[in-house]
């Protein structure tokens, strides 16, 4: 019936890729929903990508739906889930819902930059509970690599459905609370309609480290060091930098910060009351005051940022400055596409006789998200109706759907972004397809990644560009010297000729020959110049590079 209440599910982001994670859940009948968002995240652009500072999610359907968007629920302070709201909340201009540490980490890290919208974030504790219209929201404390991450337990007429966020089973996870167990049982017994459930981790067996034990493995390596040591990691992950933290203060060591995404949020988590225990960190400034065997320096840019702490270091850009039998620990993991990066500072260190410990050594890192045994447990708790797999590409979310049709699920969906699933009260079901898609944040701008600016720096970077200009006159004679600059080509042909004089020659055979009428005609100048210049770089080098001529009649 079209004017039936139903609940339904509808991924912009977050569904088919890592990052960039946006969901909304509508309750109403068809034309009559109501909205909330939950997360705004961003996904970090490849070398695939030239110039693209980050990639948001295309929000274009809820945009033109905003007076019906009630809210902003915030599951966690990750960039995944929370680096667009600065961009693209001026274009919702609804109020943002968060827990005390992520508010305060936006509104330091994102909503501090030159030209920030003003968002009206409401704070909520965890195992708070929020009503926005036909929606109750409850914020179920889960265990994550980031203080606060939560669970919604969204409430309709419609029933019960459960998303995740980012989670794991750590009854130890050095700092916040630990997931909730007892109330994730509670909820089960209430009947859950449908569990959309982060997939990260689906592909591997058994359970995550705890963060205690990633702390043991980091104090000893701490307390066993002789010259300086510098341990990089995620800046958000409070609870390793804690650990690191007070490892250096059983050895003797005093901390100095270099980087300062990892700063606020140090500071962040100081207002919250999570690090009470810990010493007064040191600036940078005190890194030449301090022997080798009596500082350790916690430094931002473990995924191979080329502006981060490391990367400069590594490059000699630094304050900081390392010496043969330093020891340098990567707690964290490698982000896929950062392989290259990451492996770059490696090898640097190595080249200079620092000593590197990575977690392929020891157990220095541990996800925040939960392995498969984790996963069982939760759906053993939880007993869900419906099963929707996200926080993942194609191939989590298959693995994660063949998982739950295992663990005894009646109804499995798998749904990509874009993808609109009834949940709710009847059978679940496909609906149609909304707009979905990237935005591009480039430079100051934010941009479609429909845009031909993206397009034409792929070819430009693959076969570079030859700039030509020239003037004629009005009986079509070629005034002065044409001027002719080229990038990104080689210099030299096979046979060793100037790869200039291939194109200066194309230039000259090409105006000389044609006849006075045509130079006349300013645009069938250029376009002959053009096609003649192109050939003849081709026909050297193998590859069509981009010409631009520009001519002008003197």
């Amino acid at each position: 019936m079209a004017d039936r209440e139903e609940i339904v599910f509808a991924p912009l982001g977050g569904l088919g890729e890592i990052g960039m994670n946006a969901a909304l859940y509508g309750f109403g009948p068809a034309k009559k929903r109501k909205w909330i968002l939950v997360d705004c995240g961003v996904a970090f652009a490849g070398a695939d990508m030239p110039g693209v500072d980050l990639i948001l999610p295309d929000l274009s359907f809820i945009e033109k739906r905003r007076e019906d968007l009630l809210g902003l629920i915030v599951t966690h302070a990750h960039e995944d889930h929370v680096g667009a709201i600065a961009a693209l909340w001026p274009r919702l201009g609804c109020p943002v819902y968060a827990t005390r540490f992520a508010a305060g980490l936006l509104a330091t890290r994102r909503l501090a930059e030159p030209g920030a919208p003003k968002v009206p974030i409401h704070e909520v504790a965890q195992g708070g509970r929020l009503t926005l219209g036909p929606f109750e929201i409850e914020f179920v404390p889960m265990s994550h690599s980031i203080p606060e991450s939560n669970l919604l337990a969204i409430r309709t007429a419609a029933g019960l459905v459960v998303h995740t966020g980012d989670w794991k089973l750590d009854p130890t996870p050095g700092l916040g609370r630990p997931t909730d167990v007892a109330r994730l049982k509670q909820l089960g017994e209430e009947g859950v309609r449908a569990l959309i459930c982060d997939s990260t981790n689906i592909l591997r067996d058994g359970e995550s480290p705890s963060e205690t034990q990633v702390a043991e493995t980091l104090r000893e390596k701490i307390l066993a060091a002789r010259g300086r040591v510098l341990v990089t990691t995620f800046a958000s992950n409070v609870a390793r930098l804690r650990a690191v933290c007070l490892a250096a203060q059983a050895a003797g060591r005093r901390v100095v910060l270099a980087g300062r995404a990892m700063e606020r949020s140090l500071e962040v988590a100081r207002e919250c009351g999570y690090l009470d225990d810990v010493p007064e960190l040191l600036s940078l400034e005190s890194f030449s005051r301090l022997p080798a065997d009596r500082i350790l320096i916690l430094a931002t840019g473990s995924q191979g940022e080329a502006r981060a702490a490391m990367a400069r270091i590594v490059r000699g850009e630094h304050a900081v400055k390392l010496s043969p039998n330093d020891l340098v620990i990567f707690s964290s993991r490698t982000i896929p596409g950062n392989e290259r990066e990451v492996n770059a500072i490696v090898n640097g260190l190595i080249l200079q006789g620092v000593d590197v410990l990575t977690d392929r050594d020891a157990l220095v890192h541990c996800s925040g998200h939960p392995r498969r045994g984790e996963v069982e447990k939760l759906y053993q708790w939880l007993r869900p109706q419906l099963a929707v797999p996200a926080h993942g590409e194609a191939l989590h979310l298959q693995v994660h759907a063949d998982f739950a049709r295992k663990a005894g699920v009646k109804h499995v969906m798998v749904a990509h972004n874009g993808d609109m699933l009834a949940l709710g009260p009847d059978a679940p079901a496909h609906l149609d397809q909304i707009p979905h898609g990237k935005l591009y944040h480039d430079g100051d701008l934010i941009l479609s990644e429909t845009e031909e600016c993206f397009r034409e720096r792929h070819r430009l970077a693959a076969a570079g560009i030859i700039s030509i200009a020239f003037a004629l006159t009005a009986k079509g004679d070629v005034a002065g010297v044409p001027d002719v600059t080229m990038f990104g080509l080689p210099r030299k042909t096979r046979d060793n000729r100037p790869m200039d004089e291939v194109v200066d020659r194309a230039l000259f055979e090409t105006l000389d020959s044609l006849p006075r009428a045509r130079k006349r005609d300013i645009d069938a100048a250029c376009n002959a110049v053009e096609r003649a210049v192109r050939a003849a770089v081709a026909g050297v080098w193998g590859k069509k590079p981009h010409v631009h001529v520009l001519a002008i009649e003197v």
